[in-house]
């Protein structure tokens, strides 16, 4: 991961050595502007990048420098470059993150006790018109002097440093991003409103909002170098496709749940209505039923009970309790209203609050916590 900067370089030394003729200053000026093939003539400090990786004097018809000569026996040299400089990049809270790349000068040839560095009190200027399509340029710029040990050239080096901090720009990402992935979760909660008659529609909703997910991050990856470890982005995109694959295997659930129902409402048997006649006066009824796809019937007889309750007997000795079908796993009745409960429908009704509120759970959690650590 690299950068690129175009920067004007300006070299200040003074050249004691120097013998110096007063007619080679024009009249008035203390300063002369010298030719290449002086300036070739001149000792000259070698400073380089540490750590780019392509440095180069910009040229067009000759290279862009110019070497001048003040009369107190100071060089000034200037040159416009280019570089390509190496900068080790954390991607850990993008599109959130702030990377802080430093520039490393130092002499090549000549170590510490020989060659000095310093910067000069204008240090490092920008230029007041830079923008930068995806980052704001933190200022002012860190400057630092420093000696330090090179074991490849076996002594210690001047080094000079500047520090630049880029700070991402998160406007881009919540127009591309945040806000589409948003829109498509909340999207996939209006299934929760289609019954289970319309599951074509409801399957088609779910499964395009996982697809358009899925597209979206793949597209979001390519602005990025492959990385070995879990970003910001990754979380929220995995939290919001989370909520879609929950809405889709909550609408499995429901659907295998009403088929359960449907199947113990069709299992009851049905029985035909039964006539009893003259019970009070103890006749003999008889009872009907029906039973394989026939009518059968029975005499009914009575047994004494208590005052005021009648019991009927058939053919074939003591009443058998009716056989009672539960429904409480799939549906029950609600005792305040006596009103029946279909598990499916009601968990849609449950799904409806607790998909929209854990949702806004995780935004609140991530959010916050982006912030604090990119600040």
């Amino acid at each position: 991961m690299d950068f690129r900067v175009d920067m004007f370089v300006h070299q200040r030394w003074l050249e004691s050595r120097l013998e110096i003729s007063d007619d080679i200053f024009e009249e008035g000026d203390d300063y002369v502007t010298l030719l290449p093939e002086f300036f070739d003539n001149l000792w000259q400090p070698d400073p380089y990048f540490l750590n780019s990786k392509i440095a180069e004097i910009a040229t067009l018809t000759h290279k862009f420098t110019s070497v001048t000569l003040y009369k107190n026996k100071t060089v000034r040299y200037a040159a416009r470059m280019h570089a390509i400089i190496a900068c080790q990049m954390e991607f850990q809270l993008y599109p959130m993150d702030i990377q802080v790349c430093p520039i490393y000068i130092e002499s090549f040839s000549s170590n510490n006790q020989k060659v000095k560095l310093r910067w000069s009190d204008s240090g490092v200027t920008l230029n007041p018109e830079l923008k930068l399509l995806q980052y704001n340029l933190g200022q002012p710029l860190e400057l630092e002097e420093s000696d330090g040990y090179m074991p490849e050239k076996v002594g210690n080096f001047s080094r000079l440093t500047v520090y630049f901090r880029f700070e991402r720009q998160i406007g881009h990402h919540l127009i591309q991003t945040f806000a589409p992935s948003s829109l498509v979760v909340m999207l996939s909660w209006f299934s929760f409103w289609l019954g289970l008659d319309a599951i074509p529609g409801r399957v088609t909703l779910l499964v395009t909002c996982m697809l358009t997910l899925v597209t979206m991050f793949t597209g979001l990856r390519a602005d990025i170098p492959p990385v070995a470890y879990v970003k910001a982005l990754d979380l929220w995109m995995a939290g919001c496709m989370v909520s879609v694959f929950a809405a889709l295997a909550e609408f499995v659930v429901v659907k295998v749940l009403d088929v359960q129902y449907q199947y113990q409402v069709n299992k009851i048997p049905k029985v035909l209505p039964m006539r009893i006649s003259n019970m009070e006066k103890g006749q003999c009824a008889t009872v009907a039923s029906w039973e394989g796809g026939a009518v059968r019937s029975r005499k009914a007889t009575q047994t004494p009970t208590t005052p005021g309750q009648t019991s009927l007997q058939g053919n074939g000795g003591p009443p058998k309790p009716a056989r009672r079908q539960s429904l409480l796993s799939v549906a029950w009745t609600d005792t305040d209203t006596g009103v029946e409960k279909i598990m499916w429908r009601e968990i849609d009704k449950v799904s409806r609050a607790v998909f929209p509120i854990l949702f806004f759970v995780f935004v609140l959690l991530y959010w916050p916590i982006l912030l604090m650590k990119s600040s």
